[in-house]
């Protein structure tokens, strides 16, 4: 660990390989729900890829100030194969954090998507390449590069903590963050739920499903 100026350093979080493959191909919004209800996941940030994008794998966090990608610049050196780059940039949108530059040296280093919490810019280039990106915004205007800012440090995007080495589910519906520790029961929970939904979706296309629990809260509520 290195802390100087307002700048610090934390060495990358090794990514868990059977952890990430327990969780794969798992929707965002299932592992939501099994995991806290209404309230797990990321708000207002939305994939900038107008086609379909996932992701599943290592999260590397960055934290810094509004407008300002010195220790973004530095993260892209910690980058390995399957991971995902996590930056809160103070959900500023007036200058972009990263762009085609950026996102190329990400992918030629083996990651597998970015989460910006702030704006992006060149998203022609990031569905040119198929790389996934989730943000809160575009913004034509470059960064500046002075710092300070953090790396592998417990960081907020889309009102969502995430910890360095946490796994990151993604898709087009938004974003989740899953410690290691809790892959296992979180993919035997949201396999269930998926079995759960596919039978409720037979029902009713063979129109025997049944909508009386709606009318039993209903009673409960006093009407």
């Amino acid at each position: 660990m290195s802390i100087w100026n307002g700048i610090e350093i934390h060495p990358r979080v090794e990514a868990n390989a059977a952890a990430i493959q327990l969780l794969q191909d798992i929707p965002s919004s299932i592992i939501s729900d099994i995991m806290g209800g209404r309230l797990v996941g990321t708000t207002g940030l939305r994939p900038i890829n107008r086609s379909v994008v996932s992701v599943c794998g290592n999260a590397v966090t960055v934290r810094v100030r509004a407008g300002d990608n010195l220790l973004i610049h530095k993260a892209l050196e910690m980058l390995q194969v399957g991971d995902v780059l996590v930056v809160d940039g103070e959900a500023d949108v007036t200058r972009a954090l990263v762009g085609e530059i950026m996102m190329t040296t990400a992918h030629v280093r083996g990651a597998i998507g970015f989460v910006i919490d702030g704006a992006v810019r060149d998203i022609d280039a990031f569905e040119t390449i198929g790389f996934p990106c989730w943000a809160r915004g575009v913004s034509l205007r470059g960064p500046y590069k002075e710092g300070p800012g953090n790396i592998n440090i417990p960081v907020t995007v889309g009102g969502m903590l995430v910890n360095a080495g946490d796994i990151v589910v993604g898709d087009s519906d938004g974003l989740v963050a899953i410690p290691v520790k809790l892959a296992a029961e979180v993919a035997a929970k949201a396999h269930e739920k998926i079995r759960v939904e596919q039978e409720t979706l037979a029902a009713i296309r063979a129109g025997t499903y049944s909508g009386a629990w709606v009318d039993a809260i209903l009673k409960q509520k006093g009407f």
